[in-house]
């Protein structure tokens, strides 16, 4: 797979990063509108009582016309960012590779964003950083419609959909609270390197990928 066309994510879910992995140049959607209740403003993860919810905050313009992802400002008025990286700490603090990682991490919940596209590419730098990931980035030049892709490039855009359901055949991995509730697919990326740590990036190559 030679380009791969995908929204930046917060840190994003396992499928979106399989799909990065096995793509040898990344294209960042920046002239999308804004949606609700995706991956740009939410990730799940593995808490003790089952899958968790983490969703930043949004300043919200109150005109109906539809706003543009790079254009829509994080509320900063809530502890959105103190109560996230406790949660963190609570699901994964005994997972075998949460101090590995967590001097990368925990820098991203105390800075200050301002806008959510600014804030998910940073936690796209990071995680790539943390995988040992090299790709070609870029953003694209403008907004396309699925027909005016060109056929070298695989979107992949819709993988930021987090409430429809898009196969993933995933293979299992050990996870903290597996013996309570089960393995639970596709949780946030985080999930799998604090539980998988510098293997990571071997498994995310090695899953089979579906984008429709």
């Amino acid at each position: 797979m030679e380009k791969i066309l995908i929204h930046p994510a917060y840190f994003g879910s396992i499928h979106q990063f399989s799909a990065i992995s096995q793509a040898q140049e990344i294209i960042f959607e920046a002239h999308d509108n804004y949606q609700k209740q995706t991956y740009r403003t939410r990730q799940y993860i593995y808490g003790a009582n089952g899958k968790l919810l983490l969703n930043i905050p949004v300043k919200h313009s109150g005109k109906k016309e539809h706003q543009k992802y790079r254009d829509i400002k994080i509320e900063n008025d809530f502890r959105w960012q103190t109560n996230h990286w406790r949660s963190l700490e609570a699901a994964y603090r005994t997972s075998p590779f949460f101090e590995f990682y967590e001097d990368e991490i925990q820098p991203l919940y105390e800075k200050k964003f301002s806008f959510l596209f600014d804030f998910n590419l940073e936690c796209f730098e990071v995680i790539s950083d943390c995988l040992q990931l090299e790709k070609e980035l870029k953003k694209a030049e403008e907004f396309k419609l699925n027909k005016e892709i060109s056929q070298e490039i695989i979107d992949a855009r819709n993988l930021i959909e987090a409430k429809k359901s898009i196969p993933f055949s995933q293979e299992k991995y050990t996870q903290v609270f597996e013996e309570k509730f089960g393995f639970l697919k596709n949780l946030s990326i985080l999930d799998l390197l604090f539980n998988e740590g510098p293997n990571s990036l071997n498994y995310l190559e090695n899953q089979p990928l579906t984008f429709s």
